[in-house]
């Protein structure tokens, strides 16, 4: 029961709005029955600072302030760091997304077990110099609320992993993660997933819009003032999108995506970084140990193939970040099973691909009106650089015609809506990519070494691919 101390607030559940009385619908978000009862409590005089952080701050002059050089922490995973920006900065919360299965777990264990070797060394200091300071005691605490402890240790025995230097606590509850926080003052954080995490401040049901916001705040307030750096789970909604409001995205500094494809392949992009590139491109293979890292793509994204070259297959050279490899791009054309055409593709936008075959229609003669198109990449990438038109439009022509282009052929380039073709960025870097795979034919709108066939429009390019046959 409330006391004279105590003041009772009625906490909405779905958007965390709060007000003195109950009532049967929020004004805010307009939900019924989602008042919860709870109770504030009166800061004696004797405790009043004792929550407040050690040291008091101030403003600084910004050129004053230390730029953190070197203060990234390794992952142990070369494709991780890579999305990361050159690993994990220190006093930052990154929340990493996908569906269920895909690997999330696995990807953080393996990290969990390859910074806790790192971190074994680390000095021992008391608790209140750390606190003082900001540093973190060295240790890795593994966060689960969906999983138990055993559950966890067989996935790692499983992976063959080292887990002596990691703590692990499975609640669901923030009172009890706040605890261990203030015993261990770990320098790796992970939470597993933020969406069942709750509060009984927030309400009594756990992934509602309310818990999330006040759960999340909470954490990333810790983790903001020391010399650590927590990684969040989260549930994705049917559409891929992460679960729960738009703010859980804001309040984070990174935020990472993993896919996979029709096969064991996993994807990990980052959406948001303030820390680094948005367009790495972490590449793996999910095995019998794990998440393995695939250092040369092409392999996966290129189909060997014995025989005759099919008709509708292109091979483009891209850019994902600081990295260029091969795709092979693959089309298909039927006469359309109605009045209305359309176009199927998943791993490159449709719109893309309506424009690059209206191109056709109009520079080249060639009639789509009444066809259905099918797009794929093989191995399951999603491309968005406009350096693929000209490979698309290649196999685009190439399925309609029913013609092959040649086997060792790579194509780049710009499309415009005039039929042009321009230049790619890092031209130099695609060439090379092409080489090193064997393809020794490169077809590109301007000269360069390594460069053996320059075509400036859509006529050019059909004209030198397809003249012969």
């Amino acid at each position: 029961m409330a006391t004279k101390k105590d003041t009772t607030i009625y906490t909405c559940s779905e958007c965390g709005y709060s007000q003195a009385k109950w009532s049967g619908r929020c004004p805010q978000c307009q939900n019924w029955n989602t008042f919860v009862e709870s109770t504030s409590k009166a800061v004696p005089k004797s405790l009043a600072g004792s929550a407040l952080p050690a040291v008091k701050m101030k403003p600084v002059v910004l050129s004053e302030v230390n730029a953190l050089e070197g203060s990234r922490l390794k992952t142990g995973s070369a494709e991780f760091d890579r999305v990361l920006g050159g690993g994990a900065m220190k006093r930052s919360v990154i929340l990493i997304g996908g569906e269920p299965g895909i690997g999330k777990s696995t990807l953080l264990i393996q990290t969990c077990a390859a910074i806790s070797q790192k971190l074994k060394d680390v000095p021992a200091k008391s608790a209140a110099k750390m606190r003082i300071s900001g540093e973190t005691s060295g240790k890795v605490l593994y966060v689960s609320g969906e999983e138990s402890a055993s559950q966890i240790k067989n996935r790692a025995d499983r992976l063959a992993l080292d887990t002596s230097a990691i703590q692990i606590l499975c609640t669901t509850r923030l009172e009890d993660i706040n605890d261990a926080f203030d015993e261990l003052n770990p320098s790796l954080v992970i939470i597993d997933s933020i969406q069942t995490v709750s509060s009984v401040e927030a309400g009594v049901i756990p992934g509602t819009i309310g818990q999330l916001k006040y759960c999340a705040a909470e954490l990333i307030g810790w983790a903001k003032e020391r010399d650590t750096v927590m990684i969040m789970t989260a549930h994705i909604t049917k559409d891929g999108n992460i679960a729960g409001p738009k703010t859980l995205e804001h309040m984070v500094d990174t935020v990472l995506s993993f896919e996979r494809s029709a096969d064991d392949v996993r994807f990990l992009r980052a959406e948001k970084n303030r820390f680094g590139s948005i367009d790495e491109l972490g590449i793996f293979a999910m095995g019998d140990k794990g998440l393995l890292e695939i250092a040369d793509p092409s392999s996966l994204f290129i189909t060997r193939r014995s025989g005759a070259f099919p008709a509708g297959v292109a091979i483009a050279a891209v850019f994902e970040g600081s990295r260029a490899f091969l795709v092979e791009i693959q089309a298909l054309t039927v006469p359309a099973k109605s009045s209305m055409t359309r176009v199927y593709s998943d791993r490159i936008d449709s719109a893309r691909v309506s424009r690059v075959a209206a191109v056709l229609e109009k520079r080249a003669g060639l009639k789509f009106s009444d066809q259905d198109i099918y797009i794929n990449v093989a191995g399951g990438v999603r491309l968005s650089e406009s350096a693929i038109d000209s490979a698309l439009a290649a196999a685009l022509y190439s399925a309609r015609t029913d013609l092959a282009l040649g086997e060792n052929t790579v194509v780049m380039g710009e499309l415009s809506l005039a039929g042009e073709i321009r230049p790619v960025s890092r031209l130099k870097q695609r060439i090379k990519a092409a080489e090193s795979m064997g393809y020794d034919r490169i077809v590109a709108p301007e000269t360069e070494d390594g460069v053996t066939t320059v075509a400036q429009s859509i006529k050019d390019m059909i004209r030198l691919l397809f003249a012969k046959q």
